[in-house]
C-alpha cells in the first residue's frame, strides 16, 4: 500500500461543489473551497462552469448567493450520461447516512 494521501480521486472538483452544494445551497465559496480542499478561485470557476452548463443557478440574496441544483440534469459523460445530478447526490446522501448509523 502507497504511504500518505491518494493523488487522484474517482470524482471531480465539479462533482464535489454541485454535491456539496445540493446539500447545503447556501454555502458561501469560501465554505465550498475549506469543504473540498481546492481554492476560492476555483471554486469560482468551477460554480462559473456548472451555471453556464445549465446544472445550477444563482440567485443573489444579499451580499450571499443561494444556489438551485437541477437535479434532473444527466450527467456529462457518455459513460454515466443514464445517471442524473440527482442520482449522484442521491449516492452521496446514502453513504453519509449509512455513516451516520455506524
Amino acid at each position: 500500500m502507497p504511504d500518505g494521501p491518494p493523488t487522484w480521486h474517482f470524482l471531480s472538483n465539479h462533482a464535489h461543489v454541485l454535491i456539496s452544494i445540493a446539500v447545503d445551497p447556501d454555502l458561501t465559496v469560501r465554505e465550498l473551497a475549506q469543504h473540498i480542499g481546492i481554492t476560492e478561485r476555483a471554486v469560482i470557476r468551477i460554480i462559473g462552469e456548472l451555471d453556464e452548463g445549465g446544472f445550477l443557478e444563482r440567485t443573489r440574496e444579499g451580499r450571499r448567493n443561494h444556489y438551485e441544483v437541477h437535479l434532473d440534469r444527466p450527467l456529462r459523460h457518455p459513460v454515466e450520461a443514464h445517471c442524473t445530478v440527482g442520482d449522484l447526490v442521491q449516492m452521496h446522501l446514502k453513504e453519509e447516512m449509512a455513516g451516520q448509523e455506524g
